[in-house]
C-alpha cells in the first residue's frame, strides 16, 4: 500500500466502519484504552510556533491552527514488519518522537543515521509514564523501592495534542527498531506539519500496549521469553497505574523538550502525565516530583541522559 492510499485509508476511518483486512494492514477503529474517566476533555489546543532553530529560513513564523484541517480518525496498527514494509517511502521510514527522542542528539545515539529531524504536532494523544522499562533496571537508573520505575508512552485521548519530533531511520533499521521497541503497540499516524498541513507520508508511534497482547503476541505465549525481556528483571506486570517517571529519564526529556522551544516545552509539562492520568508533569515536579530537574545522571550515562 502506498503512502497516500494509506493516508486516505486514515481519514475515512474517521467515518465509523466495520473492521477489515487487506492482509498486510489490519484497519479498525482504536478505543481509549481505559475506561471513559480517562478520556480528557476536549480543550483548545493554543497557536504553536516552530522554534527559530528548527525554521527552515528567516520568514515569519508560521501557526498552526487551534483547530485540526482534517479529523485525525483512527491510527492504523502496524502488526509485523511486512506492515512496516508499506509506510517506507525511497528506503527510508519516518519515526515519531515524544520522549527521549525529543532530543535529535539522543536521536541520533540511536539512529545514527537518522535524517530530516523537524518538529511536528501530533493530535488526539497524550503522553503517559505507565510502563515498567527494563532498560532502566539494566542501566541502573530504576529504583524499585520508590515505584520511579516508568517510561513514556502515548494513548489516544480526545481533545489532546502533542509538539512531538520526527525524522526518517533507513529501511535496514526497521527490524532493530521493532525489537528494541516490543513492549509497545506500533500505529502509523498522520502528524501535522507546524504550518497545520497533514503530513503526506505516515509515522510510526510507539503507543500504549497492554500485558495480555504483549504476551500473547510478542511473547508467543511463552515465559522463557517474557522472562528474558521482563521476568529477570523481577517485573511481572508492564502496564500500571501506580508507578512514577524514572527520574533520570523524566529530566531527560523534560530537557529535550525545553531545547526544541519554549513551546515545545510547554507543552510537554502540561500535556504529560504520570500514570494516574490525572497529574500532570508540570504538577508533579512542582510536589512529589520537586528536586528532580537539580539530579545529575550517573557520569556513564551523562550524554545520553543530557536533554
Amino acid at each position: 500500500m502506498q503512502a497516500k492510499a494509506l493516508q486516505q485509508s486514515y481519514v475515512a476511518s474517521f467515518v465509523p466502519v466495520g473492521s477489515r483486512s487487506n492482509g498486510r494492514l489490519f484497519l479498525s477503529p482504536l478505543p481509549c484504552p481505559h475506561p471513559p474517566r480517562f478520556w480528557c476533555s476536549p480543550i483548545r489546543s493554543p497557536s504553536v510556533t516552530a522554534p527559530p532553530s528548527l525554521r527552515r529560513d528567516n520568514a515569519a513564523p508560521s501557526m498552526v491552527s487551534p483547530v485540526s484541517s482534517s479529523p485525525p480518525g483512527n491510527p492504523i496498527e502496524l502488526n509485523d514488519a511486512s506492515d512496516f514494509d508499506a509506510l517506507v517511502a525511497d528506503g527510508y521510514l519516518s519515526v515519531l518522537g515524544f520522549g527521549s527522542l525529543l532530543s535529535e542528539r539522543s536521536a541520533k545515539s540511536t539512529f545514527p543515521d537518522l535524517k530530516n529531524f523537524r518538529v511536528a504536532v501530533l493530535r488526539g494523544f497524550r503522553r503517559v509514564f505507565a510502563h515498567v522499562a527494563p532498560i532502566f533496571f539494566e542501566r541502573g537508573i530504576a529504583n524499585e523501592e520508590t515505584a520511579e520505575v516508568s517510561s513514556l508512552s502515548v494513548e489516544p485521548c480526545e481533545g489532546e495534542f502533542l509538539i512531538v519530533t520526527v525524522f526518517e531511520i533507513k529501511r535496514e533499521e526497521v527490524p532493530a527498531f521493532i525489537e528494541r521497541e516490543n513492549e509497545f503497540r506500533f500505529l502509523a499516524v498522520f502528524p501535522e506539519g507546524m504550518d497545520g498541513v497533514p503530513f503526506s507520508n505516515p509515522a510510526v508511534i510507539c503507543a500504549r500496549y497492554s500485558d495480555e497482547e504483549y504476551f500473547r503476541i510478542r511473547c508467543k505465549g511463552n515465559k522463557d521469553i517474557f522472562f528474558q525481556h521482563y521476568g529477570r528483571y523481577n517485573i511481572h506486570k508492564i502496564w500500571r497505574d501506580d508507578i512514577l517517571p524514572c527520574r533520570i529519564y523524566l529530566r531527560h526529556c523534560v530537557l529535550a523538550a525545553k531545547n526544541l522551544g519554549e513551546e515545545a516545552y510547554e507543552n510537554f509539562l502540561d500535556h504529560t502525565f504520570i500514570s494516574d492520568r490525572k497529574t500532570t508533569i508540570r504538577n508533579y515536579l512542582s510536589s512529589s516530583g520537586s528536586g528532580i530537574m537539580e539530579e545529575e545522571p550517573p557520569e556513564s550515562l551523562r550524554y545520553r541522559y543530557g536533554g
